[in-house]
């Protein structure tokens, strides 16, 4: 049995969706249900990882970011969080400083435990769910140290990189009719007798 270890790269995912209108409403999606869209029988998936941060800086989409991790907690899927920073941008038209949010550590946090997890001999092949270039030096190492073990690559929709196809064993992408049939349920029961649930944020 093929042991498989997903690596999702959430902002890279989350941009892919808003980068067109019509990919909006799939965002409450069940990164779970999505992966095992791209398996065989021969395939376990060991492990789901979900990388993110909170956008602390907006109460409200952080509020829907939380019930979404909460949503992919419950389905299995483990989290590892970055943070953003404040960093400075000057205007060029009037030459003023202002500050602007920056996610910081999601590809140092994806390479660190993608190698992490081969050095404990985890998985069998690995596929990142991203099309972050920033990735390259973390897939060379680990095929260097690591020559069995298979690296994949799952483009969010729309997305791509030559640099990361160029290294790794096989490449699928994600298409419209995945978001579709891997989308959470609106309510999710958290307590059936006590009537406790987790919704879908109205919005999305």
């Amino acid at each position: 049995m093929n042991r498989v270890m997903f690596f999702i790269d959430g902002f890279n995912f989350y941009h892919s969706l808003m980068s067109e209108k019509r990919l909006h409403k799939f965002r409450w999606i069940d990164y779970g249900k999505l992966v095992r869209l791209f398996v065989t029988s021969n395939d376990q998936i060991v492990e789901i990882i979900y990388f993110t941060s909170y956008a602390f800086w907006d109460q409200q989409k952080q509020k829907k970011h939380k019930a979404l991790i909460d949503a992919l907690r419950l389905k299995g899927v483990n989290i590892v969080f970055g943070k953003f920073k404040m960093r400075d941008k000057k205007c060029r038209v009037c030459n003023s400083t202002y500050k602007i949010p920056e996610e910081k550590q999601t590809d140092i946090n994806i390479a660190v435990k993608l190698l992490e997890k081969a050095i404990n001999d985890e998985f069998d092949t690995a596929i990142l769910v991203t099309a972050d270039s920033d990735l390259v030096p973390a897939v060379e190492a680990l095929k260097k140290l690591f020559p069995a073990k298979r690296i994949g690559l799952l483009f969010p929709i729309g997305r791509s990189s030559i640099e990361l196809e160029n290294i790794c064993d096989f490449k699928s992408r994600v298409k419209e009719k995945h978001l579709k049939s891997s989308q959470l349920p609106d309510s999710i029961v958290l307590d059936a007798k006590k009537g406790i649930t987790l919704d879908k944020p109205s919005s999305w």
